[in-house]
């Protein structure tokens, strides 16, 4: 059962609606930058929902769509005049305009990436910017005429109205996209909206986020006893010191060692926690069962199942050896959420955490990161005292190495990558790379391809080297590690472990990649 996944309580909350945009959590990062916490909800939620949560303000996100189209995605027409300062974004603005009797049409020449923009009036949104700009433009409807009582502040070549503003009624709209960093001013606008215009504070801190969740899980659990499903990264190690400064002693954390982990890892988790943290660890070794529910499956999406429920059938077994046990605390972030599919959200991949959990579950569940993104969640631990090297571990998946071995998962295949992704892991942090790059990790193909060691002709697996550097893992750009860096990794990969005589570097970006290869 999922509880304890409502929002932190803030006074000054933002809505993002939804409409389909592949930017619509960069809306609510550049917010949440502002220190205002916003959150993403979709398109269709009642105004009566919304007005009950009483936001400071909406943000309208961009989407797929032609305002004309048939069934093409709509809010409320009321939201518009409920006194709520809105911004419309992209679609989002084309929408508010045909909803307020402006007209909106297909362009002339569709606008594509950066586009020079002309600030016609430097007030309101636009407030301290330059008359000439560079902005992102992805459209091919646009704005030919206002709503009347609005003022067009910017217009480009093939757009009239690239922004515009009715501030009597706080309702504003901008054709560009100031959520992405290819609009290098865009936090400006969102500042100018939320300070300047709706009159917000910026009270949203790691620290507040902190006193509020812990009254929020003492309000949830109660005196009833509670675990935590550790896995030695950042999220579980922070969920579980935040959960440990709410209720203390009636917290116990279990750390399932699946078999799927990196070299050493169970080890080195156990070890840390047990240095840093007054809170008993429970460390259940079930690597046979994890292997043998995996043996001979391939589908990505069926391992993530898998894992899933095997970790909620430990947890369970452990919870009644405890006795009295009603609540599971897991380090579920944000994106999690999003890419295991939402109203507006296709499923990029199932979450073991999420998507991944079975219908019916005994042990209620307690998400206090469920709404933040990773770099939200190193903040709090910082705030909470971790130590650096839990702080800046590079993310791991739930499913493991389960899902960096494509296809069938096999002992022999673990053995192969971990040697390899240890020599990765090692390389990187040689080369004072580990913090600057998000995520570095290897990747072992189901391909075998011919080589020549010794004169003698091999025929081993290929492996392929994966380094990113992002903010939040929903968008990622491959690492630009030096040459020297990669050199001395394919040899020692191809030199040092026995079956692997190719290295291959993926460089490609998120989107149209993930991060993970499943």
């Amino acid at each position: 059962m999922r509880e304890g996944s409502s929002p932190p309580p803030s006074s000054e909350l933002v809505v993002v609606l939804d409409f389909g945009a592949q930017y619509s959590q960069l809306i609510a990062r550049r917010i949440r930058e502002c220190h205002v916490y916003s959150e993403i909800l979709p398109y269709f939620t009642p105004l009566e929902e919304l007005q009950r949560r009483a936001p400071a303000a909406i943000v309208l996100s961009g989407g797929p769509d032609s305002v004309y189209a048939q069934e093409a995605p709509s809010c409320d027409p009321r939201l518009l005049e409920a006194g709520i300062p809105v911004l419309g974004i992209c679609y989002g603005m084309q929408l508010m305009s045909k909803l307020l009797g402006g007209e909106v049409a297909a362009s002339s020449r569709r606008e594509y990436g950066k586009t020079e923009l002309q600030v016609l009036d430097g007030e309101s949104i636009l407030t301290g910017l330059n008359p000439q700009l560079v902005c992102w433009m992805s459209h091919g409807d646009a704005v030919v005429a206002p709503p009347p009582g609005f003022t067009t502040l910017a217009r480009t070549a093939n757009t009239p109205v690239a922004a515009m503003a009715d501030r009597q009624r706080r309702l504003y709209g901008v054709q560009f996209h100031p959520e992405v960093v290819h609009t290098p001013w865009g936090r400006e606008v969102f500042r100018n909206f939320l300070f300047g215009e709706c009159g917000l504070e910026g009270r949203w801190t790691m620290e507040s986020f902190v006193g509020q969740a812990v009254e929020q899980v003492r309000a949830q659990v109660g005196e009833a006893k509670v675990i935590c499903g550790l896995s030695g990264g950042v999220d579980s190690c922070t969920a579980a010191a935040l959960v440990h400064r709410a209720i203390g002693d009636q917290l116990h954390c279990i750390f399932v060692d699946h078999g799927l982990l990196r070299q050493g890892e169970g080890e080195q988790v156990v070890r840390t926690f047990r240095e840093h943290f007054g809170v008993p660890l429970i460390h259940a070794q079930v690597e046979d069962r994890f292997l043998d529910r995996l043996a001979g499956v391939t589908d990505p999406e069926q391992k993530r199942i898998i894992v899933g429920q095997e970790f909620i059938a430990v947890f369970e077994e452990q919870a009644r050896a405890l006795g009295k046990v009603e609540f599971l605390v897991q380090g579920t972030l944000y994106p999690d959420v999003i890419e295991s599919g939402t109203a507006t959200a296709a499923t990029i991949k199932t979450h073991h955490n999420v998507g991944g959990l079975p219908e019916q579950m005994q042990l209620r569940l307690v998400e206090p990161f469920r709404y933040l993104f990773k770099d939200e969640v190193r903040r709090v631990a910082e705030e909470l005292g971790l130590p650096t090297q839990i702080v800046w571990r590079h993310p791991f998946p739930g499913p493991g190495l389960a899902i960096r071995i494509l296809g069938e998962v096999t002992r022999e295949r673990l053995c192969l990558l971990r040697e390899a992704d240890a020599i990765v892991v090692e390389e990187i942090q040689r080369a004072g790379l580990y913090r600057k790059i998000w995520q570095a990790f290897a990747v072992l193909a189901p391909i075998r391809s011919v080589g020549v060691m010794g004169d003698q002709r091999t025929y081993q697996h290929a492996l392929i080297l994966r380094a990113v550097e992002s903010e939040d893992a929903m968008t990622a750009h491959w690492s630009p590690i030096p040459y020297e860096v990669l050199e001395r990794i394919s040899s020692r990969v191809t030199n040092e472990v026995q079956g692997i005589n190719r290295l291959v570097y993926d460089i490609t970006s998120k989107p149209p990649a993930t991060i993970e290869w499943e």
